[in-house]
């Protein structure tokens, strides 16, 4: 409790009480740093746009991800059992293909979700999309 409250302008302790300028380096650095959050921040017309979550949007949303899931499982079954019926091999074909028709089923439902990126798709997550578009810094700009 004894003792001055060295909180200066950006309410960082010990800012614009330091000798040799320091609270003012304190004060330049903070500013930086909010300028550069600003930037990575979304814009206010961008959260606007979007459309909403919840609600018929979101239900729509899970029925299709949900008739991706199956109709892959379905496709991959049905591939199946026809292989088997022309090869007669009973139960191999049906279940190999079941679980390969599964597995792209995940990967569909994934990439649909903004999980995975796209098949060929090259580069950060985020960054906009993949090197190699007109405009963006790719091979092809060069």
């Amino acid at each position: 409790m004894a003792g001055p409250d060295r909180r200066g302008k950006s309410g960082l302790p010990g800012a614009g009480s330091q000798p040799g300028g320091a609270g003012s380096e304190l004060d330049r650095r903070l500013r930086d740093l909010d300028s550069a959050l600003a930037q990575k921040r979304p814009a206010p017309e961008a959260e606007a746009e979007r459309q909403p979550v919840g609600g018929s949007a979101g239900f729509g949303n899970a029925l299709r991800l949900s008739s991706e899931f199956v109709a892959a499982i379905i496709v991959g079954a049905g591939l199946g059992w026809f292989f088997d019926r022309l090869a007669g091999t009973s139960p191999i074909g049906l279940i190999v293909l079941l679980l390969i028709g599964f597995a792209a089923g995940v990967l569909n439902v994934m990439r649909a979700a903004g999980q995975v990126a796209e098949f060929g798709a090259v580069g950060r997550a985020g960054d906009g999309g993949s090197p190699g578009k007109d405009g963006d810094g790719g091979p092809k700009d060069k």
